[in-house]
Formats: structure tokens, sequence, C-alpha cells
């Protein structure tokens, strides 16, 4: 076994998302951007390749999000050395949170084939990376490239755009929100266009209606409606109001204390 290398895996941020159809088979079409942050996991992968061929890796956990983490056939970066004819054992520092609509296990999983040579440069290899990470799920081939990029397709369509930096105060409620629920409520309310930048926040909120609570507090906290990360639970707005939105739930909690509001994670991240 060589010497382990540490390789991250930066988080996905959706700055907007439009649902522009659905497909036959059922996926849905979007048109988006999407811009990675310095938020991200940490992953130390060690070689297998010249140890017992009979050993499979092992992928292990640590970290704020490491609970109910699981090495089996479900773990997208076990699921992508296959994918990759790579063998290594996997330790996996979990920053992003799950179910939060930031991409993390798509991350993880491109990290892994970064690792493994696959390379999301698509000038370079524009069809085999692609393929190979829409195996694996529709924000894979967008963590792969990395950067700042219009999204369309069911994913796999990547558009790099120009940097802008920024700051955004990222609000993680203490609950997940299940991506195909939400994209399967969105069908059922007959595909609703949000007034806001992302369409799938109204089917978000039929799903999880907790989510209105954060939104709110948000917004009274900052003076502006923040915006849902994908299909969420992740709320955003742009700027550092880490310390007023702190504030804003401390004090709500006394007087919604059923909901968890203090196990709200607040931070900000820059677009890398």
């Amino acid at each position: 076994m060589t010497h382990p290398v540490s390789t991250i895996a930066p988080a996905k941020l959706t700055l907007w998302l439009r649902v522009t159809g659905v497909r036959p088979d059922g996926y849905h079409l979007i048109d988006a951007e999407m811009t990675t942050l310095d938020l991200h996991d940490r992953l130390e992968i060690s070689d297998l390749a010249h140890s017992d061929p009979a050993r499979d890796g092992r992928v292990t956990f640590t970290g704020r999000y490491a609970a109910g983490l699981v090495d089996d056939d479900r773990n997208l970066v076990r699921r992508a050395l296959h994918y990759a004819g790579r063998r290594a054992d996997v330790m996996l520092e979990k920053n992003i949170p799950h179910g939060g609509g930031l991409g993390g296990g798509s991350a993880d999983a491109a990290a892994a084939l970064r690792w493994a040579g696959i390379s999301g440069d698509r000038a370079s290899d524009p069809t085999m990376s692609t393929d190979l990470a829409m195996k694996l799920g529709a924000d894979v081939p967008f963590c792969l490239a990395g950067g700042r990029a219009r999204v369309s397709g069911i994913g796999e369509i990547i558009e790099p755009v120009a940097h802008q930096p920024d700051v955004v105060t990222l609000v993680v409620p203490p609950f997940s929100v299940s991506t195909p629920a939400v994209y399967r409520a969105w069908d059922e309310l007959g595909g609703p266009r949000s007034d806001g930048p992302n369409d799938l926040e109204p089917a978000a909120l039929s799903v999880e209606p907790r989510l209105t609570i954060w939104r709110d507090v948000i917004a009274s906290a900052t003076g502006v409606l923040p915006t849902l990360a994908g299909s969420g639970a992740t709320w955003f707005v742009n700027g550092d109001h880490v310390d007023g939105i702190r504030a804003a739930f401390a004090s709500a909690a006394r007087t919604v204390p059923d909901q968890n509001l203090l196990g709200t994670q607040v931070l900000h991240s820059r677009h890398a």
C-alpha cells in the first residue's frame, strides 16, 4: 500500500435553477448555474494496486457529518473507484451536510475519479469522463469539472462561465430533504415555476414544510428572502451574515422550542 494522497471534494452551490422539461424516461431537464465553494470534504486515499488482490478497499468516515454513513455498495466513493477500475482505502472527512442540496456525495465521487486519473476537462476527454460521471449521479459531472458553469440537460452539459468571487452565508437545518421526493412533488404540483431563482423551491416546501420556518428567520435577520440550494435543505444569502443569522435563530428558539432551531449550522463560504 502506498502513502495516502490527500484531496479535497468541494461542495457545489446551485445559484439558480429552472426545470425545463421531463424526458420520456422520467429524468428532469434543467437549466442552472452552479459554482464550487470552499466548504469541502477531505479524502485520504491509499492505493491498493500492489496489495493483496483479493481485498477490496474500505471507506471509513470522520468529521461532523460522519454519523450514519456506511461502507457498502450505496457509497458513491466506492462506486466511483469500481467504475474507474481502482482499489483503494479511503478515509473520508465529512464536512458537507447530507441532504442539504450541496452535492456532498457527488463531490466525494468526483474527487475519487480525479484521484483515479479521470479528468473533468472536456477539451481533453469530453465523452468518457462525462459518461462515467453520469453513472454515479446527475451532479457528478459538474463536481468533476468544478469552477462555475451553466449546467443543462439532466446535468451532463457543462459550459464554464467566468469566475465571480463572492461570499455566501449557508444556513443548514438539522434535517435533510430527499431530492427524488422533491422532483416527484414538482411533477405532482404540475411543474410550478418559482417566483424566485429556484423552480424546485415550491416542491421542496411541500415535501418539508418546516423549511418555511428557516426561510422566515433568515429573512428577518437579513432583510432579504434566502434562496434554497437545489432541492434543499440548505438556504443561502449573498454576503457574510453569520453573526446576525445565528442571533436570530437563538432568539427564535425561545418562541419555537419544538423545532430544534439551535441545531442549525450557519457558516460563510467563498465561491471557489
